[in-house]
């Protein structure tokens, strides 16, 4: 992918705004402008429009407390903000106005921004790095998102902790701070995501980091990946952490290797593009492959209704940020990937506007995260 076509999808991806072009070399208004008109899809505008509508609606008079929160914690509250901040409303919003005067009142002095005596303040501070940059309108946020992004960067698995490069740990984010835990791909993309959404470039010593993490975490056996279980699957896709203690290995495949997924196979994905890996990279290509044998909106692929709502988010995102509108199945089919969430997407949304996975692991059972997440992924799917 080259230089601009990366800075347009980056762009349309919606993971920061101008906070995240600006680190990007050679941006101009004329080029963002130009950005707006790219996307092309077959999705019906108007069933999206409602959809959202009736989403957005719920989220803010149902879903959203007076004090600005969403389902009480900061990370729910940030993807809640950031998905009415990508269908359309406005910092001055009176919800989203609320939902960021909480995020920004979270903040601590060393950088963090999370609930307190939370057990995921990493998660929380990546999610709320998303927002603010979102939302940031003549440096509103600047100092808050310099300061969790530095805070996101101590985080990181690189050495400091007892992990040096040869570590199955290096490189990776967690929920929590300070080093403790273990790190995993999903933390790791939201991490890298909140990074470049705060101007990180992909070129940054801590995301060239990250980016040993995600290979490692890609069943494919090649020089980035060249732990025990790479050549066991090596089917291109992801799984959620190689950071495992020998011995306590759980959910390993029949051959004792580690099981691709759906949300782990976008996450990864996605998280190679951020870092600068180039379209005709081995690793992307596996992704790819992957993909296109893989391509499902019933259930998260290898999982099942496990995590649905966070597939769909993560399946919108990563398409988006890949910048081609079809998606060719192993069949050789073609599968316009926005009209088809549309689809789905509408026809599971509840008469109160909601969403809410029957499968309720991983807190999918919570109709507010379930919610973010579906407007999220509907984000992706407008026409510009």
């Amino acid at each position: 992918m080259q230089a601009k076509q990366l800075q347009r999808r980056l762009f349309l991806a919606g993971i920061g705004g101008a906070a995240l072009v600006a680190g990007l070399p050679q941006w101009s208004s004329a080029q963002e402008a130009a950005a707006k008109t790219t996307v092309k899809t077959g999705a019906d505008q108007k069933k999206l429009a409602a959809t959202v509508a009736k989403g957005l609606e719920y989220l803010k008079t149902k879903g959203q407390a007076e004090d600005g929160s969403i389902s009480k914690g900061i990370g729910i509250t940030a993807l809640g903000i950031s998905a009415m901040l990508q269908n359309g409303l406005t910092p001055q919003d009176p919800a989203v106005a609320k939902g960021l005067k909480l995020i920004e009142a979270s903040a601590t002095p060393n950088g963090a921004i999370a609930s307190p005596k939370s057990r995921f303040v990493n998660y929380e501070t990546c999610l709320a790095v998303v927002t603010l940059s979102l939302a940031n309108r003549e440096g509103k946020y600047d100092k808050l998102l310099k300061s969790a992004e530095k805070f996101i960067k101590s985080n990181q698995f690189d050495g400091e902790e007892g992990h040096d490069k040869d570590s199955t740990m290096f490189g990776g984010g967690g929920y929590a701070g300070g080093g403790q835990g273990r790190p995993d791909l999903s933390n790791t993309a939201f991490m890298v995501e909140a990074l470049r959404a705060a101007g990180t470039p992909a070129d940054d010593q801590a995301i060239q980091n990250a980016l040993i993490f995600v290979s490692r975490c890609q069943n494919l056996e090649s020089p980035h990946n060249t732990t025990k279980y790479a050549a066991l699957e090596n089917d291109g896709g992801f799984y959620y952490t190689g950071a495992l203690e020998e011995g306590k290995e759980k959910d390993l495949t029949a051959n004792g290797g580690l099981r691709s997924y759906g949300t782990m196979s976008y996450a990864g994905l996605k998280s190679l593009i951020f870092a600068g890996v180039k379209a005709d990279d081995p690793r992307v290509k596996a992704a790819t492959g992957w993909i296109a044998k893989n391509y499902d909106l019933k259930s998260n692929p290898g999982m099942g209704s496990s995590g649905l709502y966070y597939y769909y988010q993560t399946f919108a995102k990563s398409l988006d940020v890949v910048g081609e509108p079809m998606v060719k199945d192993a069949k050789g089919v073609e599968h316009d990937w926005r009209k088809d969430l549309v689809e789905e997407l509408s026809s599971r949304q509840r008469e109160d506007g909601a969403w809410v996975n029957t499968n309720g692991q991983w807190m999918e059972g919570d109709a507010n995260l379930c919610t973010c997440f579906a407007l999220l992924a509907l984000s992706h799917c407008r026409a510009k």
